[in-house]
């Protein structure tokens, strides 16, 4: 509607109330005004304008924004579902702001505006037609993914050129490949060089390289990338020769597997990993199970069958409110059984977000495809718990009484966790393998709300071991180290004889006792002297030691008794009641110590009571209380 005042024209905007048939008032245009000149009315309002709704008392020249042709002020627009051979009635007709709704750019550049077949001049949003044309132009090759524009950015847009031009690059080398070559460019016999042989090698660098370049961008671009490639790459097959090459990569069949195995790890990393939305990450999944598997791939066909973080068994797992890993909805039994792979990033983002106690709930429950594999990852929850401050459980977690992760331990891992549980340190990094905790550089560090064991459970813990794992139990330095621990840089105080009597006694019962995984060390035995009552009961676990094997070397642990000569004696002493195995061991030492460079070093002790007990065997009878006496 249009009036005057005075010399100026001024455009009112109706409400839709006012033209509820025509299309394009809807929802009108924005129209932004600039003030010109404004004229005041001097005189009175008459009074008719009193009764109007509006009353105009200046006008401003408008400026038209850009929109889109259906919703131009200045051109009535003719809505069609799908007219697509002419324009109807104007809409061809523009101003200098129309734009074209499919091509997304000026009307006047749009070079299909009036083109029979294809008139983009009668496109609209109210149209499902003209509204799938102008996804399908816009999004390009990402519509398959079921994308949306509000998905698109300038990274998935740069994703989508060169997957275009990866398809195009990609045809022709398998048609290349198709072709064949000449034996005679692999240097065959003349007799044969009319044969062709097939090579898949080349496709195979070629779709290697195009997911070089997917690793280097943007996480949503580079997820749609290798997707991209690897839809196209499925759909190769193998073509037989005479010849067979030896190259790995000459098979298609072999040659895709590979592939498709690097997609799947990346996409699974990702999924896993990286800031998806969930959304994204179905629209993922759904055109990865589009995919047309040949047979010998369709096993890894729910390879991509993640869960997201937000999964609601998961989400209970990791909150310690289930701890079955079992949910029932509605009479469905959901299960938490996750590929290894995502097992394993799961480990890994869990320790980055030092999140150990959800972590070991986790692993507590979820099943998977490799239960060997499990097991080593399943290994690490003590440690897992040691590095969430719980010294203690994680103590009791290493030796449970049944499957005891300790029964699998290897002489550095104890030495590693006897550590850990004596220092209260321990380093920071991510592991998804116990050997990995022996073979790390990385500097220790105290472990937050983590107090260091005293010596009664360190004792205890090592005993224990060496009752489940025997290579704990052979080992000289596991034995080195752990007396190292109960023999203190001072001296201890000389117990009485008749303590060192009863305490032979106490420790044979100790040891002897294989009622259940557990060391019951009675509290009478560290009343009077706790420090050496823990010392004796080592020793006495070391003479069983030598007592079932030779031990090699032998010199670094009987060299940690320098400080408590005393408890070498009560060894040797305990060591008699098999003379025997003792002369042997004597023989053991005195050939280690010849062949030793640091016999500068030894206890004067031990040399003079070694050469003592290695004289002939004549005297043996006599020397047996050799020690004893010297003490």
């Amino acid at each position: 509607m249009c009036t005057t005042v005075g010399t100026e024209e001024i455009i009112i905007l109706s409400d839709d109330e006012d033209c509820e048939d025509d299309i394009s008032c809807n929802e009108p245009s924005v129209l932004i005004v600039e003030v010109e000149d404004v004229k005041k009315s001097g005189g009175a309002v008459p009074p008719s304008a009193l009764d109007e709704d509006l009353v105009i008392t200046f006008s401003r020249r408008a400026e038209v924004l850009p929109h889109a042709r259906y919703d131009c002020p200045i051109h009535p627009f003719t809505p069609t579902d799908c007219e697509i051979g002419a324009p109807v009635a104007a809409n061809q007709l523009m101003c200098d702001q129309c734009f074209c709704y499919i091509c997304d750019k000026l009307a006047s550049s749009c070079e299909m505006w009036c083109h029979s077949g294809v008139c983009h001049c009668n496109s609209h949003k109210r149209s499902e037609f003209w509204s799938n044309h102008r996804n399908c132009s816009l999004l390009g090759g990402l519509k398959t993914f079921n994308l949306t524009l509000s998905d698109i950015d300038s990274h998935l847009r740069q994703a989508e050129m060169m997957l275009h031009s990866f398809r195009l690059s990609l045809a022709t080398q398998f048609s290349s490949f198709l072709m064949g070559n000449m034996l005679e460019q692999y240097g065959v016999s003349q007799s044969i060089q009319k044969c062709r042989v097939f090579d898949y090698t080349p496709v195979y660098e070629f779709v290697s390289s195009f997911l070089n370049k997917a690793d280097k961008q943007d996480d949503r671009a580079a997820a749609i990338m290798r997707l991209g490639a690897a839809e196209n790459f499925l759909l190769h097959f193998h073509v037989s020769g005479t010849f067979i090459l030896q190259s790995p990569m000459a098979n298609a069949a072999e040659a895709k597997l590979v592939l498709l195995q690097r997609v799947i790890a990346s996409v699974q990393r990702q999924m896993v990993m990286a800031d998806f939305t969930p959304e994204f990450i179905h629209k993922l999944q759904d055109f990865y199970k589009r995919f047309n598997f040949p047979t010998e791939l369709k096993s890894m066909k729910n390879s991509l069958t993640v869960r997201l973080w937000d999964d609601v068994l998961l989400v209970s797992v990791l909150k310690g409110q289930n701890v079955s890993g079992i949910r029932k909805d509605k009479g469905k039994k959901d299960v938490l059984v996750e590929q290894f792979a995502v097992v394993l990033l799961r480990t890994e983002l869990l320790q980055q977000q030092h999140r150990y106690r959800e972590l070991c709930r986790y692993l507590r429950v979820v099943e998977t495809d490799d239960s060997k594999l499990l097991q080593k990852v399943q290994d690490l929850i003590p440690f897992f718990m040691c590095m969430a401050g719980d010294l203690g459980s994680a103590l009791s977690s290493l030796l449970p009484s049944v499957n005891a992760p300790a029964s699998r331990f290897t002489p550095q891992l104890f030495l590693f966790y006897l550590r850990v549980f004596k220092t209260a340190t321990a380093p920071k990094l991510a592991v998804s393998q116990p050997a990995q905790l022996c073979s790390t550089d990385a500097a220790w560090e105290p472990i937050k709300d983590a107090v260091p064991l005293s010596h009664v459970p360190l004792v205890r813990f090592a005993l224990r071991v060496q009752r489940c794992c025997s290579a704990v139990f052979t080992d000289s330095q596991c034995w080195t180290t752990l007396l190292a621990v109960v023999n203190t840089l001072a001296p201890l105080q000389d117990p009485s004889p008749q303590f060192l009597q009863e305490a032979k006694d106490v420790v044979t019962s100790i040891l002897n006792d294989q009622h259940g995984s557990n060391i019951q060390i009675p509290r009478f035995f560290q009343t009077v002297y706790p420090d050496q009552a823990m010392l004796l009961l080592v020793t006495g676990a070391l003479c069983l030691r030598i007592l079932s094997a030779p031990l090699s070397p032998a010199l670094p642990v009987l060299n940690t008794f320098k400080e408590n000569v005393w408890a070498l004696g009560w060894l040797w002493g305990s060591l008699s009641s098999s003379p025997e195995r003792l002369r042997s061991f004597l023989l053991e030492i005195s050939k280690e110590m010849e062949s030793t460079t640091d016999g500068d070093h030894l206890l004067p002790f031990l040399c003079t009571t070694v050469s003592t007990w290695s004289s002939p065997t004549d005297n043996w009878d006599q020397q047996s209380s050799g020690p004893l006496n010297y003490l």
